[in-house]
C-alpha cells in the first residue's frame, strides 16, 4: 500500500511515517495543504492521512479541493480538533474516518488498515492473466491451483504489472508505485526482480517482454493481454 502523509508538524510527520513504515508500507510526505492535490493527481495513492491543522490552506480546504476533482482515494483526518462540528465537517468535506490527537500509533494502523479493507471491498480483488492468479486480499498467489512463493517486492512488482496488463509501463513506474520518495530500490533492483518472476512464472503462460527504451509489458503467451 502507498500512503501519502500531508502533515506540517516535523515530530509528528516522523513519527507517524516511520510508524507507516513499520507495517511495509510506503510512505511520502509532504507539509503544505498546497501540495496535496499536485501531489495526488501526479501519483496514485491508496489512500491518505491528512492533518486538518496545516499552514497555508488547512486541511479542510485541501480535501474540498481534492474532491472537486473527483479524486475518490479513501482519506484518515487528523486533528486537534474534537467537537463534533469540526468531526462532521470533515466527514461531509469528503473524509473517510477521523483521528483525534493525540492518538496512539496502533489505533491509527488499525485505522489505516480498516480503510484499506473497505476500499478493497468496492475493488476487485482479483488479478488474473492466464493460469496466474492473484488475491490481493488475502496476499496469496497462484498458478492453477498451485500456490505461488513470491518475496514482499516480487509481490509488489507483479501486483503492479499484472493491474497494468496490455499497457507498457517504465521501471520508474513500477518504483513509484511500489516505495516512497525517499526510499527504495533503484530501478536496476526492479530487472532482477522481474528476472525472477519471469523464472517463476513461466508454466503461467504469462510473459513479462522487455521493450527497449521503455520498459515492460505483461500479457499472456496467446498475445492477449
Amino acid at each position: 500500500m502507498r500512503i501519502l502523509l500531508t502533515e506540517d508538524d516535523t515530530s509528528m510527520g516522523e513519527a507517524t511515517r516511520r510508524a507507516l513504515r513499520s507495517q511495509g508500507w510506503a510512505v511520502d510526505w509532504i507539509e503544505q495543504g498546497e501540495a496535496l492535490v499536485p501531489a495526488a493527481r501526479h501519483e496514485q495513492y491508496d489512500l491518505i492521512v491528512l492533518d486538518v491543522g496545516l499552514s497555508g490552506i488547512d486541511g479542510f480546504e485541501a480535501l474540498r479541493r481534492l474532491r472537486a476533482l473527483q479524486i475518490s482515494v479513501p482519506v484518515l483526518m487528523l486533528t486537534a480538533r474534537d467537537s463534533v462540528e469540526d468531526r462532521v465537517r470533515g466527514l461531509e468535506t469528503g473524509a473517510d474516518d477521523y483521528l483525534v490527537k493525540p492518538f496512539a500509533m496502533p489505533e491509527l494502523i488499525a485505522r489505516v488498515r480498516a480503510l484499506s479493507r473497505r476500499a478493497l471491498a468496492h475493488a476487485s480483488n482479483e488479478l488474473k492473466l492466464g493460469s496466474l492468479r492473484m488475491d490481493l486480499g488475502a496476499k496469496r498467489a497462484f498458478i492453477g491451483d498451485a500456490p505461488l512463493q513470491l518475496s514482499a517486492r516480487e509481490w509488489g512488482v507483479l501486483a503492479y504489472l499484472l493491474s497494468q496488463a496490455g499497457k507498457v509501463v517504465s521501471k520508474e513506474q513500477i518504483l513509484s508505485a511500489l516505495v516512497g520518495w525517499d526510499e527504495g530500490p533503484s530501478s536496476n533492483a526492479i530487472e532482477v526482480y522481474v528476472s525472477r518472476l519471469r523464472a517463476k512464472i513461466g508454466e503461467a503462460g504469462v510473459t513479462i517482454r522487455s521493450i527497449r527504451g521503455f520498459g515492460y509489458l505483461v500479457e499472456d503467451e496467446s498475445g492477449n493481454a
